[in-house]
């Protein structure tokens, strides 16, 4: 497999910078490295998902593939009473989310290294967040919804972000089979926000 985000140690040579930002009315300050998703900025997709996200303030949330931290540090802050589990299979998206986490005061998150769910060993989620790797390709995908399904508790909700050209078609009627409920929240630019609902046990 070429080297890209999703390679678990990325061979691209190191090269850190830090990019301010604003989501939801909230300044962030995140290091970026090469060999990491979106390592200019914030990429549109992020942001579109970010916007529309609704959280309980006390909300249980997993980030699948948190990259450097953009959506889960910024969840985190939507849920202050809450807690927000942050994976990535990318050690060095990690170790820039743990950073990150610091650099913007943010304590109410666990972040850690996992192929997909492979490492969370804790119970349910009241929501799971992800702008999924497409690069991995369709069954990767795929398995986040499945695997996903199964770490919500009754009720809660897949928050996905996808391109129509990337495959978001298939996407939503991948989550239409699971799920008891898929909403299309939002588009914009190409980009289609899902709100998949478990609505079973």
């Amino acid at each position: 497999m070429a080297d890209h985000y999703y390679s678990k140690t990325p061979s691209a040579k190191s090269d850190r910078h830090t990019v301010e930002t604003t989501i939801r009315g909230l300044t962030f300050r995140f290091v970026t490295d090469a060999g990491v998703f979106s390592k200019t900025g914030v990429d549109y997709g992020s942001r579109v998902l970010l916007e529309a996200l609704i959280l309980a303030d006390d909300a249980k949330v997993l980030d699948v593939g948190c990259g450097y931290g953009p959506i889960g540090l910024t969840a985190a802050k939507l849920a202050p009473r809450g807690h927000v589990t942050m994976i990535d299979i990318n050690e060095r998206a990690v170790e820039l989310a743990r950073h990150n986490a610091k650099l913007n005061g943010i304590a109410n998150v666990s972040i850690m290294q996992s192929d997909l769910y492979e490492n969370v060993k804790e119970g349910t989620f009241d929501s799971i967040v992800s702008n999924p790797p497409i690069r991995a390709g369709k069954a990767v995908v795929h398995r986040i919804f499945e695997e996903g399904y199964e770490r919500l508790a009754p009720g809660g909700s897949m928050w996905i972000v996808i391109q129509k050209k990337q495959g978001a078609p298939s996407a939503e009627a991948k989550l239409q089979s699971l799920f008891g409920q898929v909403d299309e929240v939002t588009k914009d630019k190409g980009y289609r926000i899902f709100r998949a609902v478990k609505t079973g046990p």
